[in-house]
């Protein structure tokens, strides 16, 4: 029997604990990671400095968890941001664990938590950088280090910058000779026009509303490539310039296409060959060649004729093109992270960090931890099982205990062969490449953690200590479950219904846009430009908010019931973000909404108000179609 067919009768948080992510080897990660923690030890270890070779080794070691496919660019920000944070935290909690008592550490640690957990409410990124701010101040905190506070956080940033800097001086597989510079950006290009042919072959079968949320994460993933520095809003040479252009170009093809899903009426396979000769082009950096066009028998086709004209003039002429992002402000950001999602994950984030390092103190001091030193594993460990976005409670909890259980056993296992200290470098020179294969499943990345980590303490001169981490770890997973479980001030699914709630404001500005247009003339190339980055932000929000759905769907029914009925109003928010792209076509094509336009938008608004009334979700007020 196949793995689906297994895991469709479990329970959604015993399912979401056994699924697995799948794909090739990211060899390059691999190399890196082999490249990274190893490397460093050695060389403190040859230096007589070993316990800064230590926290620079699990700096690497944190960075190589957020060492994900990507650009590079991308990875500037996804591994340099996290890592300045958890300097920051390393530095605090050194000198805060040397100069206050246990009582005020735990105070400290706690209010640490709520501002971590407030702003990892923001996104990804934020919430790397959150992530390592605790890990590093509770290590600062429990780990007995000879060196001052700013030097472990010099080393700490040496380690993650190492990794960095592999990340930007390694080839990776797809950089073009003499363009050394794009590796994940062609790709990412590339792909989005693959995912519109996609979409284009499944118009008028059950398949499109995949494809079509295919076509997003693809757009944003494009995004995101694009995005890092040097190749911002402006491009600053003409490589950039042509690779912007090419993403630009896919704009209005990815609208034409949508549109035609929302009509539904197949269309021949000659319509998807356009997209997939543009896909060629941008992932070989050639010329397109003649490109077929469809028919122009109705305004979604004459649009997707339009798009290609003007994606071959882009291709050839490569003057650049704006990304379409809206920059989020400081209010903005504010929102996100003290808003009502963000106040109830920052609170359950302070509880659990703030209750294991007192826990955790409390142990040290009675000497339950016999000679070893360190107790910031309790509270590390709090971290990565109260953190929403690594996946649901139960799963969390389930794959970190087998996962520490199974990492301590193998890792007592080598302890007891191995050379020291040359084989325990060797073992975490292992442990970093396994990294970005075992990050596909959150047992498998807690298992070679868990080797990787006891084996840098005990080269750090710590004993073997594989039996107090799996007590550690037990009683952190039990005080998670206690939090996680306990009632919260305020309305819960804070974090779902915060989503679902910035879909629907992007959803309402795209909405306002496009009514506006159809009654107002307005200059057409900044029309079209605002309105793109309209669309954009409005299928990106709402894959945030499915993503957050899914996750909270997955947690015992104690908590998932909370985001009940919110992914019905999502299922309407998408049909009318994209009954609203098809009318931005019809209005392009004919300068005017059709009585049928405006019925179908009345009807989702209908549908959506009703929704919104039996969940109790809170959502901007949208615009009438009339």
């Amino acid at each position: 029997m196949s793995r689906p067919a297994v895991t469709s009768v479990l329970p959604p948080w015993l399912a979401h604990a056994l699924r697995a992510q799948r794909g090739p080897v990211p060899w390059s990660a691999v190399v890196r990671g082999a490249l990274a923690a190893g490397p460093l030890l050695v060389a403190a270890v040859l230096l007589e400095r070993t316990s800064l070779g230590v926290v620079a080794a699990i700096a690497a070691m944190l960075a190589g968890i957020n060492d994900r496919p990507g650009s590079r660019r991308a990875s500037v920000r996804r591994l340099g941001v996290p890592a300045l944070a958890g300097a920051g935290g390393l530095l605090v909690g050194t000198y805060a664990g040397e100069h206050v008592g246990a009582v005020s550490l735990s105070l400290l640690l706690t209010g640490i938590g709520l501002f971590a957990g407030g702003i990892s409410a923001i996104g990804p990124v934020a919430s790397g950088a959150g992530t390592q701010l605790l890990v590093a101040s509770a290590i600062g905190a429990g780990m007995p280090v000879p060196e001052a506070g700013w030097l472990r956080a010099l080393a700490f940033l040496a380690g993650a910058g190492w990794l960095l800097a592999l990340r930007l001086a390694l080839p990776t597989p797809g950089a073009i000779a003499g363009d050394f510079r794009f590796d994940g950006e062609r790709d990412a290009v590339a792909a989005v026009y693959e995912a519109v042919a996609d979409l284009l072959d499944a118009v008028g079968t059950d398949g499109a509303t995949a494809r079509r949320v295919a076509l997003t994460a693809a757009l944003d993933h494009a995004q995101d490539a694009l995005a890092g520095p040097r190749l911002r809003r402006y491009a600053s040479s003409s490589a950039e310039r042509r690779l912007h252009a090419q993403y630009a170009a896919a704009l209005p093809l990815a609208e034409a296409a949508t549109a035609l899903a929302w009509v539904g009426e197949a269309v021949t396979g000659r319509a998807s060959e356009g997209p997939r000769r543009l896909a060629t082009a941008v992932r070989e950096n050639i010329h397109t060649g003649p490109l077929p066009a469809p028919h122009r028998s109705a305004p979604a086709l004459r649009a997707l004729d339009d798009a290609l004209l003007h994606a071959a003039d882009a291709f050839d002429q490569g003057d650049g093109g704006d990304l379409h992002t809206r920059r989020r402000s400081a209010r903005d950001l504010f929102r996100l992270a003290f808003g009502a999602g963000g106040r109830e994950y920052g609170l359950r984030v302070a509880l659990c960090f703030g209750a294991s390092a007192a826990v955790a103190q409390a142990l040290h001091h009675a000497r339950w931890y016999g000679q070893h030193e360190h107790w910031y594993w309790l509270p590390a460990t709090a971290v990565f099982l109260v953190k929403p976005d690594l996946g649901p409670l139960a799963s969390r909890v389930l794959n970190r205990a087998a996962g520490t259980v199974l990492g301590a056993v193998v890792f007592a296992g080598f302890a007891a062969v191995l050379p020291r200290p040359e084989g325990l470098i060797a073992l975490v020179a292992v442990s970093g490449a396994l990294i970005p294969v075992a990050t596909r499943h959150f047992a498998a990345q807690t298992a070679v953690v868990t080797v990787l980590v006891l084996a840098l303490v005990m080269v750090g001169g710590e004993p073997q200590a594989s039996a107090s981490r799996i007590g550690e770890t037990l009683l952190a997973c039990a005080i998670v479950l206690i939090v996680g479980h306990l009632p919260m001030p305020g309305q819960r699914g804070g974090g779902v219904r915060a989503r679902v709630a910035a879909a629907g404001g992007a959803a309402h500005a795209y909405l306002a846009h496009v009514l506006h247009e159809s009654r107002t003339p307005i200059s057409a190339p900044d029309s079209r430009a605002t309105r793109w980055t309209l669309r954009r932000e409005a299928y990106r929000t709402l894959a945030e908010a499915r993503t957050a759905i899914a996750l909270a769907a997955a947690e015992l029914p104690a908590l998932a019931r909370h985001s009940e009925g919110a992914d019905e109003v999502v299922d309407t928010l998408e049909r009318l973000v994209d009954a609203t792209t098809a009318c931005a076509v019809h209005l392009d094509d004919s300068g005017r909404l059709s009585r049928r336009d405006r019925e179908q938008l009345a009807e989702l608004l209908d549908e959506l108000e009703h929704n919104r009334e039996r969940t109790g979700l809170r959502l901007p007020e949208l615009p009438h179609a009339v």
